[in-house]
């Protein structure tokens, strides 16, 4: 049976993509938000129809979103959450709490300098990843009992 990975988070970068390839064969099954931006935040209007306050708008962007976000994250056996360095994800904290509500396995893939930011996030979560390849060596682990290789290991 196949594990359930949810990806959620920063959007600017190609860290989905390095869990993903990193993770080549292994018997897991990836979702994740939209990432294309201009649809995530233009959803609701697109379907729900035009609003002429911005609130509005990103509103009902960010309902219809959560329709399939909370539908993802119900149906993962684990959540990776990522706080990229750039731009604040206040989206993905909240999606760390739905997780944890839930009783979702949480990975946290955040860099050291929002540790102080992310203390919370970071208690209710099972792994703090500081990369993607260790995402995927969890990953691999979990689902094989097995350990990166030394000559990894070392590099690290």
């Amino acid at each position: 049976m196949a594990l359930a990975v949810y990806l959620s988070g920063e959007i600017h970068t190609d860290w989905r993509e390095q869990i993903i390839s990193a993770s080549e064969g292994l018997d897991v099954v990836f979702s994740s938000p939209v990432t294309d931006h201009d649809a995530s935040d233009d959803c609701g209007v697109a379907i729900l129809g035009a609003e002429d306050q911005k609130f509005w708008h990103d509103r009902k962007g960010a309902m219809v979103n959560a329709i399939r976000t909370r539908r993802g994250i119900s149906a993962a056996d684990i959540v990776v959450v990522r706080f990229g360095e750039k731009y604040k994800q206040w989206n993905a904290a909240f999606d760390a709490g739905i997780a944890a509500a839930e009783g979702k396995s949480l990975i946290v893939l955040s860099q050291p300098d929002h540790d102080h930011a992310l203390k919370e996030v970071h208690a209710a979560s099972l792994a703090v990843a500081r990369d993607p390849r260790q995402v995927a060596q969890i990953l691999r682990y979990v689902l094989t009992g097995k350990l990166p290789e030394a000559e990894q290991m070392a590099a690290e």
